[in-house]
């Protein structure tokens, strides 16, 4: 029998953190939703999930004791370590700042300023939109040409080395970050059905040696 992946599921208190959860152990992993450094340490990636504004998350993980524990993962992964995987609020929080939370230190794993989405278009964005895929590597392969997934956010992080997807809307927003072991996803993956269970399912096999 081939070892479920323990994932560790960073747990502080904002939103629906159980639905990466479940989603994630649909797919196959041993996805445990948690505030222990200790399991953190011992499983075979990290994930962190976000939704709300960028200030109130960030306070909330400073409040849990996830701040640091989060910055070191992400750090390991960009060496090449154990996988990270930041969604949504998760991903903007990499960068260092945003326009919603003047004054709030993101954690500085990428460069950059998560900016507010302009144009003539509705903010926030609420809906399905295809994605541009560049890169990514292992974890958008087998995707359908015509891969759709679910948006909600009114910030968008900037656009640049570390891009592997973008979406349209009103202008090219950044959808998706790698660098190293390291992802951010702007959309939804367990909220955008088969498509986005297979970019799971894909982190998830990613693990298999890792665990």
């Amino acid at each position: 029998m081939i070892q479920r992946p323990l994932v560790a599921v960073l747990d502080y208190g904002i939103g629906n953190l159980r639905s990466a959860q479940k989603a994630l152990q649909r797919m196959g992993a041993d996805a445990r939703l948690t505030a222990d450094r200790h399991l953190v340490d011992d499983a075979a990636a990290v994930v962190l999930p976000g939704v709300g504004a960028f200030g109130r998350c960030l306070e909330a993980l400073e409040e849990s004791g996830l701040r640091d524990v989060s910055i070191t993962a992400a750090g390991q992964a960009v060496a090449g370590d154990k996988p990270f995987l930041g969604i949504c609020v998760g991903m903007q929080m990499l960068f260092e700042e945003s326009d919603e939370s003047p004054g709030s230190h993101g954690l500085g794993i990428l460069k950059g300023r998560v900016k507010r989405i302009s144009g003539d278009v509705k903010c926030p964005q609420m809906q399905w939109n295809r994605l541009k895929i560049y890169d990514g590597g292992l974890l958008f392969e087998d995707l359908p040409d015509e891969a759709w997934m679910y948006f909600v956010h009114g910030y968008a992080t900037p656009l640049g080395p570390h891009t592997v997807a973008t979406c349209e809307y009103g202008e090219s927003l950044c959808a998706a970050v790698q660098r190293g072991n390291l992802w951010g996803l702007q959309f939804h993956p367990e909220k955008s059905g088969n498509t986005g269970l297979k970019v799971l399912a894909n982190f998830v096999n990613s693990l298999l040696g890792h665990s």
